[in-house]
């Protein structure tokens, strides 16, 4: 059976390097995000929608005087979204966008721990057969009996 993959694994990917990441959930995934790239993680905070903005982007959120966008990167992904629950969090993440660094809130249903993986381990991502959109995920990892998501935050959020 030939099950057809992504691109090549990412050079971070293909050599064993050790990446800490924090865990989050998506419903019923669970994502990897580069710790290097999370400024902090806030209770979620009241929203002011923004009419006209993209279906991914819908908000801005003010954290400590600082305004910024959320994401709702489970929408992104082509994930459904669930209701906010009592762990529901929004992680901080700085991240360049087209050369630029800019600071965006993420919408986590969950957050799990902080962690490390090797890269070694990472797995090409499928193109069928899952509930999210491919083209957005780097690779995938083991963790435990879970199959993890590592996104490509800059192509995911531009």
């Amino acid at each position: 059976m030939d099950i057809q993959a992504t691109a090549p694994l990412p050079a971070a990917a293909r050599a064993d390097v050790t990446l800490q990441v924090l865990m989050i959930g998506l419903g019923s995934e669970i994502l990897a995000i580069r710790t290097e790239s999370v400024r902090e993680i806030i209770d979620p905070v009241p929203l002011t929608l923004v009419p006209g903005a993209r279906s991914f982007l819908p908000a801005l959120i003010n954290v400590r005087g600082n305004v910024i966008p959320l994401a709702d990167i489970a929408l992104r992904l082509g994930l459904p979204r669930g209701p906010e629950t009592p762990d529901t969090r929004f992680v901080v993440v700085e991240i360049e966008v087209d050369g630029d660094p800019i600071i965006v809130g993420l919408i986590a249903d969950k957050v799990f721990e902080v962690t490390e993986v090797q890269s070694a381990q990472s797995l090409p991502t499928p193109r069928i057969g899952a509930r999210w959109n491919p083209d957005f995920i780097q690779f995938m990892i083991r963790w435990g009996d879970e199959f993890v998501l590592m996104p490509d935050l800059e192509l995911l959020l531009s």
